[in-house]
């Protein structure tokens, strides 16, 4: 019976070893401001706390990946090291957010343009062939699937356990996150590509139907809409109980997010089907006019604006006191957020319409030259990311897991000891 009880102690003193270290790796998962939806954040502020690459040098390119085709319109997430977005190949890729490695690619049916959006170890995204999918971030293996009416261009919000997402059949759609099952959808009168945000139970989005909606999110009752001039295939960004967002008929919109009640506009030269970021009183916002603007985010009046040498549908991200933004002149662009002046500019191989995702010290976006890249160093170090195998749990099942084994190999040692004692007893009395 002391036998026993000596190796379920050792055993016991083992497994909580292993788990006083734990916390240490989750605190330092938690210490870094990771982008793990479309636009950072389920508000689409666009803005993070992150460090980001400053040097006013060419930056330092970390890694790049050429996947089979463009990565057009699909922005990265990035979290707990991995970094996820789509292609027009027709795959969702997961590559180790500090070396460039892949960790696994799926297959769908068709292009992909929507963003991944990543919660509870469940990439969700849209594609091409109709479907919204869901993905385990963790080996890529498809837990469901849900086909809707068209295309999915826009990419999924993932709020208290419901995944709000457009579809090209002119609805928005709340989807269970765990089972793919409907809980409602709400028909609008054209494409839906705007991305929802979602913001204090009402979901925001746009529609080519030339509005901007708020809907109940629990119920996807109608709350308001606001009629602008043309298609709104922008995403809205809401902040302080404002709703920015862009318009085809070539003006940013600033709406009261209670009422829709229209607060201020700025019309730029062109299609703005960029999504606005907001940050420290600012909204920047690119536009097909070949600009990126700064503008007062309480009176809608220009900071300043940057041409670059071609349309912008790449909607800026901000950090660190730096705005970066793509170009269809093909290059990524680093400016002063307050001045918009230059910090560096990088050229690609082709149009880069991605949206530059933050994290950690680096800068991710894809270009139509069929690559994703990577600009900047890894700040803080980062959990390792899975290596790919159908049967990696959680971080969490990781550590039971482990701790089991712990428990395991310590016990085993530990009768092997008093095995070893035994055997040594009995040599002795012979």
């Amino acid at each position: 019976m002391k036998r026993i009880l000596s190796v379920i102690i050792i055993g016991l003193l083992c497994s909580s070893m292993f788990l006083a270290v734990a916390p240490n790796v989750k605190a330092q998962q938690s210490a870094v401001d990771w982008w793990s939806t479309f636009r950072h954040d389920l508000t689409h502020t666009g803005s993070s706390t992150s460090t980001a690459p400053l040097t006013p040098q060419l930056p330092q390119l970390l890694w790049n990946y050429t996947t089979g085709n463009s990565i057009a319109y699909s922005s990265p997430a990035v979290i707990n090291g991995v970094v996820y977005v789509g292609s027009d190949d027709h795959y969702v890729y997961a590559f180790n957010a500090a070396t460039g490695g892949l960790i696994w690619s799926y297959k769908t049916g068709g292009s992909i343009d929507s963003s991944p959006s990543v919660a509870n170890g469940i990439v969700y995204i849209g594609s091409q062939d109709h479907k919204v999918y869901a993905l385990d971030a963790a080996t890529g293996t498809k837990d469901w699937s849900y086909s809707t009416g068209d295309q999915v261009e826009s990419s999924p919000a993932v709020a208290n356990g419901i995944v709000y997402v457009g579809s090209d059949d002119n609805k928005v759609y709340a989807l269970d996150a765990a089972t793919g099952t409907k809980d409602w959808s709400y028909s609008t009168g054209g494409s839906v590509v705007s991305s929802p945000a979602v913001v204090n139970g009402v979901v925001y989005v746009g529609s080519e139907d030339d509005k901007v909606y708020a809907l109940d999110a629990a119920t996807g009752a109608f709350e308001w809409s606001y009629t602008t001039g043309d298609s709104v295939d922008s995403s809205p960004a809401v902040v302080n109980g404002i709703v920015y967002i862009g318009s085809d008929d070539n003006n940013v919109y600033a709406l009261n997010a209670g009422t829709g009640a229209f607060v201020w506009s700025f019309g730029t030269g062109n299609i703005v089907d960029s999504c606005p970021a907001v940050a420290n009183g600012v909204v920047y916002i690119g536009s097909e006019d070949d600009n990126v603007y700064a503008l007062n985010a309480a009176s809608g009046s220009k900071l300043w604006s940057y041409p670059t040498g071609d349309q912008v549908e790449s909607s800026p991200a901000v950090a660190n006191g730096v705005l970066y933004v793509g170009s269809d002149d093909s290059n990524v662009y680093a400016l002063n957020a307050t001045t918009g002046a230059t910090i560096w500019t990088y050229g690609t191989g082709s149009l880069v319409d991605s949206s530059p995702a933050v994290a950690n010290g680096v800068v991710y976006v894809g270009s139509e030259d069929y690559n994703l890249y990577a600009f900047g160093a890894i700040t803080v170090p980062q959990p390792s990311p899975p290596v790919p195998s159908p049967t990696i749990p959680e971080f969490s099942n990781q550590a039971l897991a482990f701790s089991s084994v712990a428990i395991m190999v310590c016990a085993a040692f530990a009768v092997i000891a008093t095995k070893k004692k035994r055997i040594n007893k009995k040599v002795l009395q012979e």
